[in-house]
């Protein structure tokens, strides 16, 4: 619980990120022209006019919405919730460097998981399995070795990390495009609730109440990026959110990372275009772990382990792995392994049973995939 003097300072915080009109970058540049907050709204009509407020924002510096201000602060002092201001010393430092930190971050659940190395991981909303598949895997990998995972909450990829997080005992951090007394997109409540109860932490900079409005995405990314040493990209069109959120990490200094793909798979042509451009070509969990060389809890185990390995690790027979050269990262058809095999369709079939049991193939539209 917060004393009665950061309360009070809160207050006048919570009321000038309300006020219209107002973003981070310029609610950081009134705040050091005035002082603080609270001389903000102590100061005349005529100096706000004069310091370039417009007349919506000087209506409600003159007049706030006290009670609306009042539900933030309950909503703070609940258990497990917080509002992090830009100089409290919970404030994570790392979101502190970027150009345009968010003044106040809300928060729910374990706030310290804020300030832990953490890797973000983004990509399409609409990814293929595979894609979809690697997203679990590498975050599932990467948390056991003491990085926290960064997402967004989205659907596709963003879910598919969250969920490779938890499902590897560790912890992940979920930065939303909405108030916090929300869930968005509302079939990830359940996710939302895991996040939190298996020691991880919501976070957004907008408040109670605040509605998934499309700008709210891309100011998001920037702080998906902003905690994160860097950025892993899996699966993403050329015209995506995925490739903001990158575009932002090189901005703030951060290390970008892509998964490559196919020339003719369309989700690919973003990483494609990322690797091009300079981000770090991604295969293995050593790939990430090299570059941000990270002082990590269990980093002895990275070696000779890939999240991507293209060697099967219970499938010994050779006849699986004879078949599995002939399936390709994009659908391949049954037909086209029998054709390609010579084998009767009954013996594939039970061949690509066990390939998929020991998951190093999936089935998708038009046949299976390797992962």
């Amino acid at each position: 619980m917060r004393g009665a003097e950061y309360r009070k300072e809160l207050k006048w915080w919570l009321a000038f990120l309300r006020t219209p009109g107002i973003g981070a970058r310029k609610f950081l540049l009134y705040r050091e022209f005035f002082g603080s907050p609270q001389a903000i709204f102590e100061s005349s009509a005529t100096s706000l006019k004069s310091a370039g407020f417009k007349e919506s924002a000087i209506t409600w510096i003159k007049k706030p919405d006290w009670a609306l201000i009042e539900t933030d602060l309950a909503w703070a002092a609940a258990p497990g919730q917080d509002c992090l201001l830009l100089h409290h010393p919970d404030y994570p430092e790392r979101l502190k460097e970027i150009p345009d930190p968010p003044p106040v971050l809300f928060a729910q659940g374990s706030v310290d998981k804020l300030s832990s190395p953490q890797l973000a991981i983004v990509g399409s909303r609409n990814p293929s399995p595979a894609g979809a598949k690697v997203a679990h895997k590498f975050a599932h990998a990467l948390v056991e070795l003491g990085l926290t995972i960064t997402s967004g909450l989205a659907l596709g990829i963003d879910a598919a990390s969250h969920r490779g997080a938890l499902d590897g005992g560790g912890a992940t951090v979920a930065v939303t495009g909405t108030g916090l007394d929300q869930v968005y997109p509302a079939q990830h409540r359940r996710l939302a609730a895991d996040i939190i109860e298996q020691g991880g932490v919501l976070a957004s900079e907008l408040p109670l109440g605040a509605q998934p409005l499309a700008r709210n995405f891309p100011r998001r990314n920037r702080i998906i990026s902003g905690l994160s040493a860097g950025t892993l990209v899996v699966e993403a069109a050329l015209r995506s959110g995925s490739l903001i959120t990158a575009r932002m990490a090189l901005e703030q200094g951060r290390e970008v990372f892509a998964m490559p793909g196919s020339l003719h798979n369309p989700l690919a042509r973003g990483c494609n275009a990322l690797i091009k451009q300079g981000a770090k070509l991604v295969e293995t969990v050593d790939d990430i772990i090299e570059e941000l060389q990270l002082s990590l809890p269990a980093l002895s185990n990275i070696r000779n382990r890939g999240a991507n390995s293209n060697e099967p690790q219970n499938c010994t027979d050779d006849t699986l792995l004879q078949l599995l050269k002939y399936i390709a990262y994009e659908p391949t058809s049954v037909d086209t392994l029998i054709t390609e095999t010579g084998k009767t369709p009954d013996i594939i079939a039970q061949m690509l049973l066990t390939l998929e049991l020991d998951g190093r193939i999936i089935s998708s539209n038009g046949g299976y995939s390797r992962v």
